[in-house]
């Protein structure tokens, strides 16, 4: 295999590679790093949502993150790929997205020292309409909401690490770092998962019966970094009790060995992928390290499109590897 795709167990992950895999660069502007985290794809009009990484405000000075809508293009499309900026204003801190319904999406928004951390949900088309869904825990305000995904039953789960604090743009935590689960359908909250440090990507297994969530505790808000903290996948079952589910049986899936695992998906046979310090790393559904797609600078997160497309987002980058065409994202199953 190339250097692009380096195979830790080869028969497996040709397998997921197909035949001919490719690794094309899309778009790349220097100006600020615009392809950072969300990756929400359209498969209606082959686009994406991105967000960026905070940068800092030219005119106002101030941290900030720019949603961008990208239309696809590139050798497989014969035609140019194409970034619209997104009026921001209404999702303070954007990070985390995904699919909401037919034309909207769920943004994860960190929050300001002005405006709430939360869940906010974001029209597809221009002008972008905008309205917040939730922003707290029975009247204590998130700390900085990164990722998200939704269960086929219509519930929201969610992640909520202190990041903003550390960084400097939220208030100090009035909650724990926790995961928590929306029912939109009765209001009603809970937390399902404490006693992680940095509580980050989370995605469901295809027939989910399992949730994997990220803990970034090696990597601290204001910079610093600890190679003795986490920098793990777990997994977790999802049980049900008095006709509710719990997250039971925590066990350390998989560790990264290069930066953090961030965004995190599954395809639909189960394999794990997550965006590392090196590119999109991928691990069997037994957690056996199956081989990466490497990308200089790491991937934060990526997001799959149709067979065996993934589109990966490093930064100033923005990346699309064509894997084997048999391969579908467990989030869309296209």
């Amino acid at each position: 295999m190339t250097a692009r795709f380096v195979a830790h167990d080869e028969e497996a992950f040709r397998k997921i590679l197909g035949p001919e895999p490719t690794l094309e660069l899309l778009l790349e502007d220097n100006s600020y790093p615009f392809a950072h985290e969300a990756g929400v794809y359209l498969q209606s009009s082959d686009a994406l949502f991105v967000t960026s990484n905070r940068f800092r405000d030219p005119d106002s000075e101030q941290q900030r993150v720019q949603i961008s809508k990208v239309v696809i293009g590139g050798a497989s499309r014969g035609r140019g790929t194409v970034r619209e900026e997104v009026d921001s204003s209404a999702v303070p801190m954007g990070n985390g997205g995904v699919n909401y319904g037919e034309d909207s999406i769920l943004f994860c928004a960190q929050g300001s020292q002005e405006l709430p951390s939360g869940l906010y949900v974001m029209k597809t088309w221009a002008p972008y309409e905008t309205s917040l869904l939730l922003s707290g825990y029975h009247g204590r305000p998130f700390n900085s909401v990164n990722d998200v995904v939704i269960h086929t039953d219509g519930s929201i789960w969610f992640t909520d690490p202190p990041y903003g604090y550390e960084q400097g743009y939220r208030p100090r935590p009035k909650l724990p770092s926790q995961v928590y689960r929306y029912n939109p359908k009765t209001k009603s909250i809970r937390a399902m998962v404490d006693g992680l440090g940095h509580p980050n990507g989370i995605c469901f297994s295809p027939d989910e019966r399992t949730v994997y969530i990220t803990d970034t505790d090696w990597y601290h808000g204001g910079g610093s970094t600890d190679d003795a903290k986490a920098s793990t996948i777990y997994a977790f079952d999802v049980m049900f009790y008095h006709e509710e589910p719990f997250l039971t049986n925590r066990r350390l899936f998989a560790m990264a060995d290069k930066g953090i695992p961030d965004g995190i998906k599954c395809d639909m046979d189960g394999n794990v992928y997550s965006g590392c310090g090196d590119g999109v790393n991928v691990w069997s559904p037994g957690g056996v390290l199956l081989g990466r797609v490497i990308v200089e600078g790491g991937a934060a997160n990526f997001c799959f499109g149709k067979r065996g497309e993934m589109f990966i987002l490093n930064e100033t980058r923005l990346w699309r590897a064509q894997l084997g065409i048999h391969v579908r994202g467990a989030l869309l199953g296209i």
